[in-house]
């Protein structure tokens, strides 16, 4: 007999993606990203498949630039010879994944915003900061463009 957390399915529910792109595992984002049962599957899946919406757009430029080179996915696409195998998809699923986490950070920032609730929500907003630059910095590394821009003013 398995227990499943409130939020939790024991079927592994895939989330297809554009070609290019590799498919997303919901078990996967919520053992990677520490989800637990308060995050139902439905809203962990909503998380997930904006996330995926913004990271492919903001890969299709670059996603167009390799088709045109006669790659037809992502894990198609050669590493860096300084990187071991499969890092452009790693650096794909982190973005992802650091997206519908921020997203759902945000979300439930609601759940409890009284005394201690509201302290730990400021507290979650630096993470969903973090998260937000991390997933840009995955998005630059696939791109091979630098993480920072800096502008005078």
């Amino acid at each position: 007999m398995s227990l499943i957390a409130a939020g939790g399915t024991t079927e592994p529910i895939i989330i297809t993606n554009a070609a290019f792109f590799p498919d997303l595992n919901l078990q996967e984002f919520r053992d990677s990203m520490r989800l637990d049962g308060t995050v139902t599957d439905e809203r962990a899946q909503h998380a997930l498949e904006a996330a995926m919406f913004d990271a492919n757009q903001s890969l299709a430029e670059y996603m167009h630039s390799q088709k045109d080179l006669g790659f037809e996915s992502l894990e198609d696409v050669p590493d860096a010879d300084w990187q071991p195998l499969g890092t452009n998809v790693r650096l794909y699923l982190r973005a992802v994944w650091c997206l519908a986490k921020a997203n759902l950070i945000e979300r439930y920032r609601d759940y409890d915003a009284t005394g201690n609730g509201h302290d730990q929500a400021d507290a979650m907003d630096i993470t969903g900061d973090d998260l937000r630059r991390d997933a840009a910095w995955a998005l630059s590394d696939i791109r091979g463009a630098n993480r920072t821009t800096v502008e005078l003013i």
